[in-house]
């Protein structure tokens, strides 16, 4: 079975994603502080992504990471421009 989609039919799911996305990056700010970067687990969660999905993306070069002693960590302005590239 294959499904297939125009991209102007999925352009408002996928812009509802991303708007979703950034209210709850933005949620977290005012419940978090000033925080500059969030753990791998953190980042896939706000993304709503498995965090095997996010590992992926940073292993091919899509986003820039940070490693802090064994953490690897994500800077908000990275996980912001992850998601406005991938908006379409």
């Amino acid at each position: 079975m294959r499904i297939e989609f125009e991209l102007d039919d999925l352009k408002p799911v996928i812009e509802e994603a991303v708007r979703a996305t950034l209210e709850q990056i933005n949620h977290l700010q005012g419940s978090l502080g000033d925080r500059m970067a969030f753990t791998e687990l953190e980042a896939a969660e706000l993304l709503g992504l498995p965090k095997h999905s996010l590992r992926d993306l940073r292993l091919a070069g899509r986003i820039r990471a940070s490693r802090l002693g064994k953490r690897i960590v994500y800077s908000r302005e990275e996980l912001l421009r992850l998601l406005l590239e991938n908006q379409a």
